[in-house]
């Protein structure tokens, strides 16, 4: 038996995450100035302060998102839960990075100005409305992979996604993507649907914010991890900093294989995970994808205080 660490991706972000931490944990609230000192502005007033519209864009939901999810890391450790509780970590495409600062393969600053500089670089890569994300629902990888092939016609369209045995994201121009919708609406997909994002992530459009990140990462020192890191590419765990170095290249233009991350997981005597900062949806995935794996969220003091309970036991 043994357990797992989580990280939530893009689009797990509110308004007001991490303030409750912040408040109950000086450790947490460290956390919040220090990303504010990297980027050189107060994140943490949009964090809890802002507006929605503003915090979701890219360049500012990637940070914060780390941000929140390495506060609720320090309060867990408050309460004298290391990450060594943990055999494995993982994150949904941003929150690989989470992961990997948790670890201390990453210090958070230079997490929070890469993130900063991902989230610039993939906005940048696809002017607005040329590119489009849907998800399509009630049908296996291989369907929509087949489904994205056909609505390509010599354009970009990918399964960008693959969250869990119902659930998979395509990428890429908005054209494609929207036949890619109708496709799979013809081929049985219980829904299809465009989503609410500002550019088509992990497609080969992203290309140049992939050349951006190989620049910015390569002036970076990468630590070997305390627990290995379940990479989005691989599906498979990786401690070698040269190798994580690299795969975080490829993430940009490549699939998140978070079902098969999980499925790697469960081979490897995972039984627990807890899903570290905002939101519960990489909970909901988890279930559907093993359900033999309990799930539990720490976004708030008392999930923390919880999670304490279980873990020192």
């Amino acid at each position: 038996m043994s357990r797992a660490f989580l990280f939530p991706g893009q689009g797990a972000q509110t308004i007001g995450m991490g303030a409750a931490l912040a408040e109950a944990y000086p450790a947490a609230k460290a956390i919040f100035d220090e990303v504010d000192d990297a980027l050189d502005e107060k994140l943490s007033a949009l964090i809890w302060e802002g507006e929605q519209d503003t915090l979701t864009l890219t360049h500012n939901a990637q940070p914060a998102l780390m941000a929140t999810s390495l506060a609720a890391m320090r309060a867990l450790e408050a309460e004298g839960v290391s990450l060594e509780a943990a055999s494995y970590v993982a994150g949904h495409s941003l929150g690989e990075y989470s992961a990997l600062a948790a670890a201390g393969a990453l210090s958070v600053a230079d997490t929070a100005r890469l993130l900063r500089t991902r989230g610039n670089a993939m906005q940048k890569a696809v002017p607005v409305g040329e590119g489009a994300m849907a998800a399509i629902l009630g049908l296996d990888f291989a369907a929509v992979q087949a489904a994205a092939n056909e609505a390509a016609q010599g354009e970009v369209c990918q399964a960008a996604n693959d969250n869990d045995p119902g659930q998979v994201v395509v990428s890429g121009s908005a054209a494609a993507v929207a036949r890619a919708v109708d496709i799979a609406k013809e081929n049985g997909a219980k829904r299809a649907m465009l989503l609410p994002v500002s550019a088509p992530f992990h497609c080969s459009l992203m290309e140049p914010a992939a050349a951006a990140m190989a620049e910015a990462l390569s002036h970076v020192e990468i630590n070997r991890p305390t627990v290995p890191v379940v990479a989005n590419v691989l599906a498979e765990a990786v401690s070698d900093p040269t190798t994580i170095r690299s795969l975080l290249v490829q993430q940009v233009t490549g699939s998140v294989r978070w079902r098969e991350s999980v499925e790697f997981l469960g081979r490897h005597d995972v039984t627990e995970t807890y899903e570290i900062g905002a939101g519960k949806a990489l909970s909901g995935m988890v279930r559907r994808i093993n359900r033999d794996i309990a799930v539990n969220a720490v976004g708030a003091p008392d999930d923390v205080k919880a999670a304490a309970a279980a873990i020192n036991g």
